[in-house]
């Protein structure tokens, strides 16, 4: 027995042959590599005449993966270097994922400032000719602000309720076929959900092309979106704080509406405003159903309106550079929206996070 101790603290102490004794990287290893890629990627990449400077990424991105492997299993063995490797891919799909979006934000920057001022965002397109500068996308803003509110203010109500069933509630055949027919729909294609408003509201119906339309439009793709973050949420929520308000003699729609609820309502608001944003950029219905305008039209129950995905349809399809340059513009502000809206998302989910302990 105390051979075997003497051993272990042999071991332990960093003996010659243990793995304990072995050399290791210091840590900034993978960094020097990494600028070691960088720099020989760019010199073959210039070397070899290559333009695009994606190119030179690629080859530096592959020198770093090989380089990282060979010196770590030379210095630290084959497990090491594998899991080197595997960081190294992680952290490769990453920056992968980051380029395009990184670059597409630097381009409609770059191109969309050009025109976006006070005068761009106060003004219509009301007497503006598509082939001189000027103009504005104030119409196309309100159709945008109008059109998403009113599909919210349908969808919201109709999803959580849904959900709510379905967590609380929903046990046999019926909640299952909601559950399929959800699922369904978060797959459906925008341009399907404009045909069948077109078929049923305007064709069948007889109503004329409007704003609400586009909405319901809207209110379609809106709605499992607002369903699956809503019953997940609500799944979320420990089912011992529903048992002891059962055993406290509280009612079930009390329970859900005093506690299930307000547990999860930063996750529910959260799912809901990204929802938001998911059908803010919709284009396919707003051309099928609200079939645009240049002029400001703040009632989206009557006449055609416009928006901003359409603005931007519409401004590129006339093929010129003052086209261009709106069309850029209203993008911009698109995206300004878009990312106002997640950032609103995650303030909520911030503000209503549960609490934790400083102990």
């Amino acid at each position: 027995m105390s051979h075997t101790v003497n051993d272990l603290d042999t071991a332990r102490a960093g003996a010659p042959g243990s793995p304990l004794a072995r050399n290791r990287l210091p840590r900034w290893t993978p960094l020097a590599l990494a600028v070691a890629a960088v720099l020989v990627g760019c010199g073959i990449g210039a070397i070899a005449g290559l333009s695009s400077r994606i190119q030179w990424g690629l080859i530096a991105l592959v020198l770093f993966v090989a380089a990282n492997y060979v010196v770590t299993r030379t210095v630290d063995g084959r497990r090491q270097a594998k899991d080197r490797v595997a960081t190294s891919l992680v952290y490769a799909c990453f920056i992968l994922a980051v380029v395009p979006l990184v670059s597409l934000i630097e381009t409609t920057v770059a191109k969309g400032v050009k025109v976006l001022d006070g005068a761009f965002l106060s003004h219509s397109m009301s007497g503006v000719l598509g082939t001189e500068p000027g103009g504005g996308v104030y119409h196309a803003i309100i159709g945008t602000l109008e059109q998403v509110g009113i599909a919210t203010v349908i969808a919201v109500p109709i999803g959580v309720f849904t959900a709510i069933y379905l967590v609380e509630y929903g046990k046999g055949s019926l909640a299952k076929a909601i559950t399929f027919f959800v699922d369904v729909m978060t797959g459906i294609p925008s341009i399907v959900a404009g045909l069948f408003i077109l078929s049923f509201w305007i064709l069948i119906l007889g109503f004329g092309f409007s704003g609400f339309a586009g909405s319901l439009a809207l209110t379609i793709l809106m709605m499992p979106i607002v369903v699956r973050s809503t019953e997940e949420m609500l799944k979320l929520v420990p089912n011992e704080l529903r048992e002891a308000s059962y055993a406290l003699g509280v009612p079930k729609w009390r329970t859900i509406t005093s506690i299930v609820i307000p547990t999860s309502i930063g996750g529910i608001i959260t799912g809901i405003v990204l929802a938001v944003a998911r059908i803010a950029g919709e284009t396919a219905p707003v051309l099928l159903l609200v079939f645009g305008s240049q002029v400001i039209n703040n009632d989206p129950f009557n006449g055609p309106q416009s928006s901003l995905p359409f603005y931007i349809y519409e401004q590129y399809n006339l093929g010129n550079t003052a086209s261009y340059d709106r069309a850029w513009a209203a993008a911009l502000v698109l995206i300004i929206l878009v990312m106002i809206l997640n950032l609103i998302a995650r303030g909520i989910a911030r503000w209503k996070a549960p609490k934790t302990s400083g102990r």
